[in-house]
């Protein structure tokens, strides 16, 4: 049985992932996982490969939902992406594709739930 927060954040993600579908991204996954890892929402719009990371709120939360993707959930995120490519599902990718890492906020409010998207939100760098 779910909690009133996972119920929110699959209201949440539903949501992101109809607009994702009306903006051009073909879903390829959602909640994908690798042991301890997990992607929410994997989109594929022309040669870009999303990473899409779903915040959902309330309305009226004391924090933008966005400024809860921070450096570590940022790196697991490209941990749980590395994952994604090179698993079995790598076949079935086209080759050479961008990958961008997007954060896709939902804060449900009236009269209609409140959606902010934001493409490469962040880019990782290795050193």
């Amino acid at each position: 049985m779910q909690t009133d927060k996972q119920k929110t954040g699959s209201r949440g993600e539903e949501e992101a992932c109809s607009w994702l579908v009306g903006e051009g991204h073909h879903i390829l996954r959602r909640n994908w996982r690798a042991g301890h890892l997990e992607l929410d929402v994997i989109t594929l719009q022309g040669r870009v490969l999303h990473i899409v990371e779903v915040k959902t709120r309330s309305a009226g939360a004391p924090v933008p939902p966005e400024v809860n993707v921070g450096r570590d959930k940022r790196r697991r995120m490209v941990s749980a992406a590395n994952a994604f490519i090179n698993s079995a599902e790598r076949g079935t990718l086209p080759p050479n594709l961008e990958i961008w890492f997007d954060v896709l906020t939902v804060v449900f409010a009236e009269p209609a739930p409140r959606i902010e998207y934001f493409p490469q939100a962040f880019i990782p760098f290795y050193v």
